[in-house]
C-alpha cells in the first residue's frame, strides 16, 4: 500500500521482511511508538486486549476501549493510539493474502467483520476460548516445526471466526459459493488499486471478463448494494480521510482523488454525504 501524503503506512516487514505474519504481546511499556501518531497498516491487524483501557481514533470515530475486547483494523483504515493504560493485549498482524481461502468463503462479509471495529467479549468462556487460540498461535509461531506456517494459518481461521460470531455484524456467517466469493475478491482489490482512475462499473467488469450486470447481480446479491455504490463509497471513505486527517485544501484534495474539478469533487462528495467537503473538514477540526 502507498503512504498518503502525511498519513504514513506501519509495516511491520521492514523488521520481519520474509514474514507475512506476525504475533507480539504488547504493553505499556513496549507499545511501538508509530502506533501513537495517525498511521494505516500495511495489512490486516487483530488485537485481543486481555487487561487495560486504551483511547483511539479508527478513521473519524473515537473508541474507548476497556479489556476484554477485540480490535480489527484493515489497511485501508487510519488509526491513531492517543492513551492507554495497564495494557496488555496479544497483537496480531498479517498480509491481505495471508489467510487460506476456507475463512473469505465461511465469512461472508470479510469487510463486515474488520469494519465493526471493537468487539466486547461479554463471558468468560469465549474469552478464554480467544485466548487459547491466541496462545496456541504464539506458541507455534515461536518455534521452529514441521508446517508451522499452515497450524498458524488455520489457527488464526478458528480464532477469527470464534471472533465474528460474537459481533454485530447483520452478514451472518454464511457460506457463498466459490464462483461469487472469487468475483467479489476481485472486484475489492480491483477497487483498491485503481479507484482513482476507474469508476464506472463496466471497467471493473472488464477487468474480470465478465457483463457489468452479472458483476452488479453478484456484488448486490453478497453486500446489498450495487457495484456502482461500493465504488462511490470507496472513493468518499478516501475523500473523508484526506479531509479529516490531512492538512490540504479542498482543492488539492480534489486533484489527488482525481476528480475533473474541485466543483465536480464538491457535487459528489455533497451528493453521498449531505454536506460540503468544507463543512466536513471544519467539522472534523
Amino acid at each position: 500500500m502507498k503512504a498518503t501524503p502525511s498519513i504514513p503506512v506501519l509495516d511491520w516487514k521492514e523488521c520481519m521482511p520474509d514474514s507475512d505474519f506476525l504475533i507480539m504481546m504488547l504493553d505499556d511499556e513496549n507499545m511501538p511508538s508509530r502506533m501513537k501518531v495517525p498511521h494505516r497498516n500495511s495489512g490486516y491487524k487483530v488485537a485481543l486486549l486481555l487487561e487495560g483501557k486504551l483511547t483511539g481514533n479508527v478513521d473519524f470515530k473515537k473508541y474507548d476501549i476497556e479489556a476484554p475486547a477485540v480490535l480489527f483494523s484493515s489497511p485501508e483504515q487510519v488509526d491513531h493510539l492517543k492513551h492507554y493504560k495497564g495494557v496488555k493485549m496479544i497483537y496480531l498482524a498479517f498480509s491481505k493474502d495471508y489467510l487460506l481461502n476456507d475463512v473469505r468463503t465461511t465469512l461472508s462479509c470479510w469487510e463486515c467483520m474488520f469494519s465493526q471495529i471493537v468487539i466486547p467479549i461479554n463471558n468468560r468462556k469465549d474469552f478464554n476460548e480467544l485466548k487459547t487460540y491466541a496462545n496456541l498461535i504464539q506458541q507455534e509461531f515461536m518455534e521452529l516445526r514441521h508446517q508451522k506456517d499452515l497450524v498458524i494459518r488455520n489457527l488464526l481461521n478458528a480464532f477469527l471466526i470464534t471472533a465474528a460470531r460474537l459481533g454485530t455484524c447483520k452478514t451472518k456467517l454464511a457460506s457463498m459459493n466459490s464462483s461469487q466469493n472469487k468475483i467479489l475478491q476481485q472486484f475489492r482489490a480491483l477497487i483498491d488499486d485503481n479507484y482513482l482512475n476507474k469508476t464506472q462499473v463496466a471497467e471493473y467488469a472488464d477487468m474480470i471478463y465478465i457483463t457489468p450486470g452479472h458483476l452488479n447481480d453478484t456484488i448486490k446479491t453478497i453486500t446489498g448494494r450495487t457495484a456502482k455504490q461500493v465504488i462511490d463509497e470507496k472513493r468518499i471513505t478516501e475523500a473523508k480521510r484526506l479531509l479529516f486527517w490531512n492538512e490540504l485544501t479542498v482543492k488539492q484534495i480534489a486533484s489527488q482523488l482525481n476528480f475533473e474539478d474541485d466543483a465536480y469533487f464538491n457535487r459528489f462528495f455533497k451528493k453521498h454525504t449531505g454536506q460540503t467537503p468544507a463543512l466536513f473538514q471544519r467539522n472534523s477540526l
